[in-house]
């Protein structure tokens, strides 16, 4: 099987955050989704080893933000590389928060959406989390990166916990 068919689905990537008390979590994701207009509402997809997953579960909302083909591996590595759960992945660069007080930078941004989560579904080793959109924000005109872009222009791998991740023989 060649995995890298799933390289050409049009999803993009995102940063997914989200803030329960003092607890932060954020990381990059492919698989966000616009899933109905009335209600206006998004899916994410998070693997549950992610400690954003966690975070996101207790806190019952969360910001997704389009990240931008300005964006670099520099920056896809701080918040994809790396655990929210011993490391601050917006320290050192600009924060700010959605009216749901969940963190995001609007560096690298096309647009944010603060989200409060209706539904969850647990799938294996992921969570799907369903949520209403209460404020979305456009921050730039930049062309939102798609998961092809990361893997054709910025050679970017799909790391391990990642939604389309496949273990090759």
């Amino acid at each position: 099987m060649d995995v890298t068919a799933m390289y050409k689905f049009q999803s993009g990537l995102y940063v997914v955050s989200a803030k329960d008390g003092e607890d932060v979590g954020a990381c990059i994701i492919n698989t966000g989704l616009q899933l109905t207009s009335e209600p206006l509402q998004v899916e994410v997809v998070v693997n549950k080893q992610n400690h954003t997953e966690s975070v996101i579960s207790k806190a019952g909302h969360f910001a997704l933000t389009v990240i931008t083909e300005t964006a670099n591996m520099l920056y896809i590595g701080r918040f994809g590389f790396r655990t929210s759960a011993d490391y601050n992945k917006f320290d050192g660069i600009e924060c700010q928060t959605t009216e749901l007080g969940d963190p995001y930078t609007p560096e690298n941004a096309a647009c944010v959406l603060a989200c409060e989560v209706v539904s969850s579904l647990d799938v294996g080793t992921h969570t799907i989390f369903v949520g209403k959109v209460v404020d979305a924000q456009n921050i730039s005109d930049e062309t939102p990166m798609t998961y092809a872009y990361y893997h054709s222009v910025l050679k970017g791998k799909t790391p391990p916990k990642a939604s389309s991740f496949v273990a090759k023989d």
